[in-house]
């Protein structure tokens, strides 16, 4: 056996570790924000466990019901959104969960308060589950201003207020990135210790990509500045070479692939969904603070994304998120187009 080898392995930085290591940061830290991270880890920690034996445990299937958006709820779904209710309320640090599955937020019991709220979808892309593609768990969190006296008010706050943002991949391997608003930082679930590593740290996005994800299935419903875009990452008119088409389909894999090698997710508003489709709350805030965390932008078409102010926790923006010169690119589009109205 190699002693020094496993030795090692107990100088790993784990994100308790880290997340302990940013506390010590702020000397005034009473280590509220510290356990309530814990609490989201070991949620994520049970989602994995509880996604990779989908199939054996019979979680894989309908669970005969519809969510809040119409949708159909999978079975793992259900679990997924119960193990994250609880865990955030047993912290005893949290005030107002949203979730994605609720269709009204959850007040925690006042014995159970504290000064945070936290908004997630706890198994994003869950038709994909029975294919087995990447899917995970989107989170964000936002201080609450009274805790004694929460309202509705105090998780409708633009996204540049939020403290922390992450998600969870649940793929080949189990990836949780996370940024407390100093950079972004990617760690990676051991198994065998049940750990998760810094594997990912100080992540950097490319400052051009190489690659556009966008559904063009519904190109046909496409305004005109998303059609000009993804015909000049066709067919580019400066002589570049074209950019390669990746869309997986499971927001989490997809927002993941572009972090890592660049490029840009499209996700507009068209003619079937003037609004968008994906959530401000649980999907656009969170991973918008991400992309500007690690030097890209996000944009909705209209205004930087993490300047709206939502007016329901429900409610729905296009996005387009992923390396600052190509949003740039998209941003400029709507700008011409503006311009000639």
């Amino acid at each position: 056996m190699d002693h020094a080898g496993e030795a090692h392995r107990t100088d790993l930085m784990t994100i308790t570790r880290y997340v302990l290591n940013e506390q010590s940061k702020h000397p005034e830290s009473r280590g509220d924000f510290t356990i309530l991270l814990n609490h989201i880890v070991l949620g994520c920690k049970f989602v994995c466990s509880a996604v990779s034996k989908a199939g054996l445990a019979k979680l894989i299937g309908l669970a005969g019901d519809t969510n809040v958006q119409g949708e159909e709820q999978k079975k793992l779904d259900v679990l997924s959104n119960e193990v994250f209710i609880k865990a955030l309320v047993s912290s005893g640090r949290t005030c107002i969960l949203v979730s994605e599955e609720d269709e009204e937020a959850t007040f925690v019991q006042p014995p159970l308060r504290g000064k945070y709220s936290v908004v997630f979808d706890p198994l994003d892309g869950s038709s994909n589950i029975d294919c087995g593609v990447s899917i995970g768990t989107i989170f964000g969190i936002y201080m609450i201003k009274d805790a004694h006296e929460p309202t509705i008010e105090d998780v409708l706050q633009p996204g540049k207020n939020m403290l922390a943002a992450g998600y969870c991949m649940y793929g080949s391997s189990c990836t949780l990135v996370l940024s407390t608003g100093s950079g972004v930082n990617g760690f990676t679930l051991d198994p065998s210790l049940g750990e998760f590593i810094l594997t990912h740290p100080d992540i950097k996005i490319p400052q051009k990509g190489k690659i556009y994800s966008v559904n063009e299935g519904n190109a046909k419903n496409w305004d005109g500045p998303t059609a000009k875009y993804v015909e000049n990452c066709k067919f580019p008119i400066d002589g570049s070479p074209a950019k390669s088409l990746r869309y997986i389909g499971s927001m989490v894999a997809d927002v993941h692939r572009t972090l890592l090698y660049g490029g840009i997710f499209l996700y507009p508003a068209d003619k079937k969904s003037p609004n968008g489709k994906l959530r401000v709350l649980y999907e656009v805030f969170p991973m918008s603070f991400l992309m500007e965390q690690a030097g890209g932008q996000a944009f909705t078409g209209k205004q930087r994304a993490l300047d709206l102010i939502p007016t329901q926790i429900h409610e729905r923006s296009p996005v387009f998120l992923g390396s600052y010169d190509d949003v740039e690119e998209i941003k400029a589009l709507y700008a011409a187009e503006e311009n000639t109205k």
